[in-house]
């Protein structure tokens, strides 16, 4: 089994660390990176964009060589990572101690790490993994969307520092990751429209976890999103007919005039 260490920090230092231990070629653009593999140790990618101090936001698409142990350290900002596994499966543990709890195909899991225990990820060889994160700081005086943040952090951390979910994936969530596959491959659009998504289904996990999971819940929108709603809904109205209403009190009017 081959064992990895990944000290948080910045973007940078997460990719470049990845580098070193996989080995690849890292390509960045602005706040994309994409780290494809293909060595002793792996073949395939892992991409990701950071949004300033916000989120981020990592897909894998791996296929191990051996087994692979990758101890993540603690970090300062007090993430909260949501998962989603599309293919293959992950093992979790808190600590070499911990208990063991697996992630599966269709599954999501949010964890979050506040004390100074490693997180570490079992990564199984020869079998293909695709799965993503999405990492919300909840230092709420190190961020900017403070408000944000502490939705997170109430709902998906506890007293002790260690907190796990484990369920089955939201098909509206899945909805929400082919959304973000048929993205353009680059520019400012996909920046802009990639942020929306990851807080669509933000809001979606907070959403879900606010009510009880046997009854039905209306997602929470963004104000992004209901202002594509209203735009959509006059783009159905039928503006000739409102005109030729306008005529028609016109003529009357000045006939009895």
């Amino acid at each position: 089994m081959k064992k990895l260490y990944l000290n948080t920090g910045s973007f940078d230092a997460v990719f470049n660390n990845l580098k070193e231990n996989f080995g690849g070629h890292l390509l960045s653009n602005a706040n994309e990176y994409r780290l494809t593999i293909k060595s002793k140790w792996a073949t395939g990618s892992i991409s990701g964009v950071r949004f300033e101090k916000e989120m981020s936001y990592l897909n894998f698409d791996l296929t191990f060589n051996q087994d692979v142990n990758l101890s993540i350290e603690s970090n300062s900002l007090a993430p909260v990572f949501f998962a989603y596994c599309g293919k293959g499966n992950v093992l979790h543990r808190f600590g070499a101690n911990g208990a063991l709890k697996g992630l599966k195909e269709q599954q999501s899991g949010i964890m979050s790490n506040s004390s100074a225990i490693n997180s570490v990820l079992y990564f199984e060889s020869h079998k293909q993994i695709q799965f993503s994160l999405i990492a919300i700081p909840t230092n709420l005086n190190a961020i900017e969307n403070a408000d944000f943040a502490f939705q997170v952090k109430k709902r998906f951390t506890n007293e002790s520092g260690n907190y796990l979910y484990i369920g089955a994936e939201n098909p509206k969530i899945g909805e929400k990751f082919q959304e973000l596959k048929a993205l353009p491959k680059q520019g400012r659009v996909r920046y802009l429209l990639m942020r929306n998504i990851l807080r669509e289904i933000l809001e979606l996990e907070i959403a879900q976890h606010s009510y009880n999971y046997l009854t039905p819940f209306g997602p929470i929108l963004n104000f992004a999103a209901k202002k594509m709603t209203e735009v959509k809904k006059l783009s159905e109205i039928n503006f000739g007919h409102i005109v030729a209403q306008c005529y028609l009190l016109k003529e009357i009017y000045s006939q009895e005039f």
